[in-house]
């Protein structure tokens, strides 16, 4: 079943890996199936250099595992959020990349304060509140994800991408579990650059935003002229 995505979930994982942004089983990534309405998941604390294609954990939007012998990773419910809420997101990453999760420990969004941000980030990356003590204790992951998108109500999550959950970690996603590993590799990279920025000019002030916006647009935009024309064949 998915085997197709399977796989590329597969490779979303230890591409985290070989970026540098998990260290032990510190992370997860998967992929939503918009026919079907499945996603496919890392297993839960599985060592990324044993772990195999068919390892990946298949399981309904409601949480219910549909094919795998491994339980899924236990930060599932809060991608199942997600996947339920943002239209248009078809793979979710969550890492604990040093950078970004620095960001998310001071509970501090990242500025916009170039242009290299402002390719890959409509805006700030912002950071969500601390979950209550009732949140945590009842429903913990579920309600990490019911946090993020509280964050998000005024936000489109497909022009950013991303989340830092305050003293947690970041969530990154996108249109394919590909593009989420390429989203929290952005966005570890943003973080470092705006810590060393605030490092050498600690009154810095943001990226002008029509400077921001005219990159994030040449790229992104309706009239965007970045990159390659796609050519059906």
């Amino acid at each position: 079943m998915l085997d197709l995505l399977k796989e590329e979930v597969f490779e979303a994982n230890q591409r985290l890996v070989d970026a540098g942004l998990v260290v032990l089983t510190w992370g997860n990534a998967s992929g939503f199936d918009p026919e079907s309405g499945l996603v496919v998941i890392k297993p839960s604390g599985v060592n990324y250099g044993q772990m195999r294609p068919k390892d990946m954990v298949v399981v309904a939007l409601d949480g219910t595992v549909v094919e795998g012998t491994l339980r899924p990773s236990s930060d599932t419910p809060t991608h199942l959020a997600l996947y339920r809420r943002f239209n248009g997101v078809g793979g979710i990453v969550h890492t604990h990349s040093v950078e970004a999760t620095a960001f998310a420990q001071a509970c501090r969004e990242i500025p916009c304060y170039g242009t290299t941000h402002a390719d890959q980030f409509h805006g700030p990356v912002p950071v969500t509140r601390f979950l209550t003590e009732e949140e945590v204790a009842d429903a913990y992951e579920a309600n990490t994800g019911a946090v993020i998108i509280e964050r998000f109500a005024e936000l489109d999550p497909l022009a950013v991408p991303g989340v830092l959950v305050a003293g947690h970690a970041p969530f990154t996603w996108g249109r394919s579990a590909a593009k989420a590993v390429d989203n929290a590799i952005a966005l570890e990279a943003i973080a470092r650059m705006a810590r060393l920025t605030e490092q050498l000019r600690p009154a810095v002030e943001p990226l002008p935003a029509y400077v921001g916006e005219k990159h994030y647009q040449r790229k992104h935009g309706a009239k965007a002229y970045y990159g390659q024309l796609s050519v059906e064949r």
